[in-house]
Parts: structure tokens; sequence; C-alpha cells
């Protein structure tokens, strides 16, 4: 440091070790918070049912009796309170805003919770948005949980960057479909994961194939997946394949995916219990 410093660095032109030294952007949460493990679900574009998986994981993490809670990080598309049926509005205190219970107690905070109708559009700039989603980190009491599932808008912009940087990331898990554009734009998802040194716990495919309900053979409507190449290539692993299922997709439009019972995930809620204990 030099002995002239002022300690402004934004006008100060020396390459002093404190301004050489990495910063933390870390923030701290709501003192009436503990949160063990924050698992964000990522996808590099939109529509492959990155929202559904955030829920479901939410959902089946809560059956195996622990404490989970939702971030719905996309600001200007929030899906999660649809999802679960929620239609009460988040209060707030002294002490921050309470976070909604799901009907099984799943604690929710989404955009969606403070606005006055569900439909009103959120026309925000990035760095709004970016703050939003940090106040619900450091704004909102939610307690006591064992696993925080942040839904993050597609791609690689302001929101994946802010909560990669603000919020104490455990690992992701990055959301796809099996189109060869889709291959891309997941290697991009996993790409910045990578240079921010954030875990990747593996990847999801939905929308992998249907089955026919009489023969039960399986038709890959959007063609051959390519998931497992990708995988291999960096080296993760491919956590499920999901089917296109209709009745699934109706009870997520009803409200009810609480009710929702996905067996092809199981094996993915084993391999995030391992991940954590590692």
């Amino acid at each position: 440091m030099s002995e002239k410093c002022e300690h402004n660095c934004s006008s100060c032109g020396e390459s002093c070790s404190e301004r050489t030294e990495p910063q933390s952007f870390l923030l701290e949460g709501n003192a009436n918070s503990n949160i063990k493990n924050i698992i964000g679900i990522v996808s590099g574009k939109g529509g492959v049912g990155k929202s559904l998986i955030t829920s479901m994981l939410a959902v089946m993490m809560k059956k195996k009796g622990f404490e989970s809670a939702v971030l719905d990080a996309d600001i200007t598309g929030p899906s999660i309170p649809k999802a679960f049926g929620i239609e009460s509005k988040a209060l707030g205190s002294e002490l921050g805003i309470h976070p909604v219970n799901s009907k099984n107690g799943i604690k929710i905070m989404s955009i969606n919770l403070l606005l006055e109708n569900d439909t009103d559009p959120v026309i925000f700039r990035g760095p709004i948005i970016a703050g939003t989603v940090k106040q619900f980190w450091t704004d909102v009491i939610w307690g006591d949980i064992d696993y925080m599932f942040v839904d993050m808008p597609p791609g690689t912009g302001d929101v994946p960057l802010t909560v990669f940087q603000s919020l104490p990331i455990s690992g992701i898990i990055v959301v796809t479909s099996p189109q060869e554009l889709v291959s891309m734009v997941v290697t991009k998802a996993v790409k910045m994961a990578r240079m921010m040194n954030i875990p990747i716990i593996g990847i999801v495919e939905n929308m992998s194939y249907v089955e026919c309900p009489d023969c039960k053979k399986r038709i890959n409507i959007f063609g051959e997946s390519h998931i497992d190449q990708i995988a291999q290539k960096y080296e993760l692993d491919v956590l499920a394949k999901l089917p296109i299922d209709a009745q699934f997709a109706a009870s997520c439009d009803a409200g009810k995916i609480e009710d929702c019972e996905v067996p092809q995930l199981d094996g993915m809620v084993s391999k995030l219990e391992q991940f954590v204990r590692k």
C-alpha cells in the first residue's frame, strides 16, 4: 500500500496488494436463516424444464424428511408458485420477508408472491433483477433449511453470475433437452460453472423420449440424444433422462406438483445426497 493511500481504489492507479487480492462477493444471509446446502438448477436455454426439475427436487427431498426450499431467481419468468398451486402472497415484518409455504411445507419465494397480479410483467433492467435475487437471499427469513434449490433463468447472464458470486452454492445441476442445438448451449453453461469454480453435480435430459402407452416402445421425438457424449466429454454424470409425460404436465399446470411421482428422478436424488455427503 502506498504511504499516500487515501483508501479510494476507484481513483488510484497504484497496483498494491489490497487491490490485487481477490475479493469475495458472497453475501450474508438473513440472520434468521440457516441453510445447509444450496443447489442451483441451470440451463443454457429456456423451455427445457428447468423449473420442473427444481420443483420436483424440492418435493422429493421433502418427502425424504428434509426441510426444503425454492428460491425462484427467474425474476422475469417466474413459474414456481404456479406449479405448487400457491395463490397467497408473501408477507413482511421487521425481521424481513416471510416465504410462503406450499401444501406440504416447502418454503418458496418468488417475485410473483410480491406482485398484485400473477400476470403483471416484471419490467426490470439487469441491475434491478440482480438486486432482487440478492434480496431473496439476504432479506427472506428462510429458517432451518437442509436443501435450497435455486431456479435460475436460462443462459449465462446477470442472474446466474449474481447467484454464483453472491450465494454459497454447493453445486449445480444442468438441465437440457435432446436437440443438437441444445448441446452447444449446455456446453456454455458447463464452461461458465467451471470458470466460476462451481461444482457440477450432473446433467438431466428432459423430454428425452415419449413412451407408447400400449407397447411401451420409446420414441425419440427430438431425434437421437447427445447427452451421453457431452457428459463423457466433460466427465459429468447423466443424472436422469425424463420422458414427455402429458399427465405430469397437466399436474404442474393444475398446481399439483407435490402429488406427482417421478421414479426416473430417484437416482438423481441419491446422487445429490452422495454429493452433499462428500
